[in-house]
């Protein structure tokens, strides 16, 4: 209503839907289940309240009874992708436990790659970011240290995952779109690489270079970063 002040909201404390009438058509389920399938099909610029409408077959306004805004939306879809967490019974091994958690959230924004744009504490207390909260802190029992600490390593090890998880994307959707092959690329980029070294004006780049020349292991560099993170905690 024009003129009425704005007062902050979290949608779970809503009812599914407001207002009267008929028994609602859909859930919040079937909302966030739409615009994941959108947003994983085309990336999440393409979702949209009047897209989301379309997927369901109902008209956009309608859909503003269920989830009042687009940000609502993005919790929802937050929740909805959060609830493939697996949650086991915490093994004893909090380090090992929280490299579990680790590859489990980087899988899971491989198979919904618009996931690290929206990471953000805001969208953090949805009932299942929720559940997966006090299951990493479950893992933790056997860390003594306070709570505190406990949330700042879990945020840690999450921002390790999504800063890693979005490089690996951004490079995978820039080789997509290369008119040449990937090999081609890398094969170019390396050998200006070498010249520029070559050159002399880089030693300290030279001795790293000449001290391991292999190919780079993203795996072996993904387990060293958590392992960093969490040994620097223990």
């Amino acid at each position: 209503m024009a003129g009425r002040a704005a007062v902050p909201e979290v949608i779970w404390s809503r009812p599914e839907r407001t207002g009267r009438g008929p028994r609602p058509a859909f859930t919040r389920a079937d909302i966030a289940a739409a615009a994941v399938r959108i947003a994983d099909a085309e990336g999440l610029g393409a979702v949209s309240m009047r897209r989301v409408a379309g997927e369901l077959g109902c008209g956009t306004m309608s859909l503003y009874n269920y989830v009042p805004r687009k940000e609502d939306l993005y919790e929802l879809m937050m929740d909805a992708v959060s609830g493939e967490h697996e949650l086991w019974e915490p093994s004893g091994d909090w380090h090992a436990d929280l490299v579990r958690v680790a590859h489990q959230t980087r899988a899971l924004m491989h198979r919904h790659t618009w996931l690290p744009r929206l990471m953000s504490p805001v969208y953090g207390f949805s009932p299942n970011a929720l559940r997966y909260l006090e299951h990493c802190l479950a893992c933790l029992d056997p860390y003594d240290a306070p709570y505190g600490t406990k949330m700042e390593l879990v945020a840690m090890v999450n921002g390790v995952v999504t800063t890693y998880v979005a490089n690996e994307i951004a490079t995978a959707e820039r080789t997509r779109t290369l008119p040449w092959s990937e090999e081609q690329e890398n094969a170019t980029r390396l050998a200006y690489l070498g010249r520029q070294v070559a050159s002399g004006a880089y030693p300290r780049l030279a001795a790293s270079f000449a001290e391991d020349a292999g190919p780079i292991d993203l795996e072996a560099v993904f387990e060293r970063a958590l392992t960093r993170v969490l040994d620097g905690f223990a």
